[in-house]
């Protein structure tokens, strides 16, 4: 039986950053698809102290199985009022069932309950699983400072010029009266 028909999401432990990298492994396996992005198959995960991190902030969940071992991961920080999203994976043998959606999902949920401006991201603009997936879950391209900072770090990283866009969900919430 596959996770898609017993998994659950729930909040990231302490215990799962161990597991993640090897989910971010996994999925970028994906990329082999792309040959211009190919490298990125073979590129060092994000690292388990930065996992732990993050997962500390309570703005970190993980697709677990019936064994309530993590199968995909969604890692996220509140920046001001924003939920900035750094990461999502699911790992490539569950890609396809959902899962990523309902991760996004539930950090969009989140960011509604805590009446938070908006949820933030970087990826790659024309990638299907990337800028095209968030699209279709209400994203649009968005600038400011930060994600400008952010983009900027990336291409420096190496990513082509232009090959990747900022992008932003607002979730419309009224402030709250005083």
């Amino acid at each position: 039986m596959g996770v898609e028909q017993t998994g659950r999401i729930r909040l990231a432990r302490a215990d799962d950053a161990a597991l993640l990298p090897g989910i971010e492994r996994s999925a970028a396996q994906a990329f082999r698809r792309i040959v211009e992005l190919s490298w990125l198959a073979d590129a060092a995960p994000i690292s388990f102290d930065l996992y732990r991190q993050w997962i500390a902030l309570s703005t970190s969940w993980v697709v677990v199985d019936t064994h309530a071992q993590p199968q995909g991961f969604l890692t996220a920080e509140r920046v001001g009022d924003d939920l900035h999203l750094h990461e999502l994976s699911v790992a490539l043998p569950l890609q396809g069932q959902g899962w990523g959606r309902k991760l996004v999902e539930t950090a969009m949920a989140y960011a509604r309950a805590h009446h938070l401006q908006a949820v933030t991201l970087t990826t790659f603009e024309h990638v299907p699983w990337n800028a095209p997936f968030y699209r279709r879950l209400g994203f649009e391209a968005y600038q400011d400072p930060r994600l400008a900072q952010i983009l900027a770090r990336e291409y420096a990283q190496g990513f082509a010029p232009g090959s990747r866009c900022a992008m932003a969900w607002h979730p419309g919430l009224c402030p709250n009266p005083s």
